[in-house]
């Protein structure tokens, strides 16, 4: 292999085919898998490899008026630090606005993060009634405490830094290597070949 040419990362929306690794890495990382619905959710995706990065999920409640619930948030660990979760943030924001929602919310025991963009502390008796409910449900499954929090979807700022260090992510310790017969699960020692390889 001489080397991969990475053209960059880039965030979609989930497909069926990805429910697999979803429902392997939600449960991986301790996450709400509850109901796994691929299409609620967005994959951060590197262009070239189609490697995934990382999910998040938007879920829609629609009453008075729509809420929209950033919730299952996660960067696989050889990822982190390159605005992969910045990214998966802001795609859900804006899915969240072409729902409805004039605001979004998050119910988390790692508020630190979101508060970079934006994410401000709100209490449980001002959360709409579909959140107060998950939040009970959620905080049933988790050690920590959860902390919700809420923005306005106008208020989301992406860092510059995180928006120059997803153009050119690329995996912890990702280095080319050359394939080798062993990578294909063929014992050279033992391999017969159709056609005379001259050896």
């Amino acid at each position: 292999m001489v080397g991969v040419v990475r053209l960059g990362m880039y965030v979609r929306n989930g497909k069926p085919r990805d429910e697999t690794w979803l429902r392997e890495e939600v449960e991986a990382m301790g996450l709400d898998a509850a109901a796994l619905q691929a299409d609620e959710y967005v994959i951060a995706v590197e262009e070239t490899t189609n490697e995934r990065a990382g999910f998040g999920r938007l879920r829609v409640h629609v009453g008075e008026r729509t809420v929209a619930e950033l919730t299952s948030i996660g960067v696989i660990k050889s990822w982190r630090n390159q605005g992969v979760g910045a990214h998966i943030l802001e795609r859900l924001l804006t899915k969240g606005g072409d729902a409805g929602a004039e605001s979004a919310y998050m119910l988390t025991d790692e508020p630190g993060y979101p508060a970079q963009f934006g994410f401000e502390r709100c209490p449980t008796d001002d959360l709409p009634k579909p959140l107060g409910d998950r939040q009970a449900e959620k905080q049933s499954v988790v050690d920590d405490e959860l902390v919700a929090l809420t923005i306005s979807l106008a208020a989301f700022e992406m860092p510059p830094r995180l928006r120059e260090a997803f153009k050119s992510a690329t995996p912890a310790g990702d280095e080319p290597t050359a394939d080798t017969d062993e990578d294909f699960g063929i014992d050279a020692e033992t391999a017969t070949y159709k056609y005379d390889t001259g050896g």
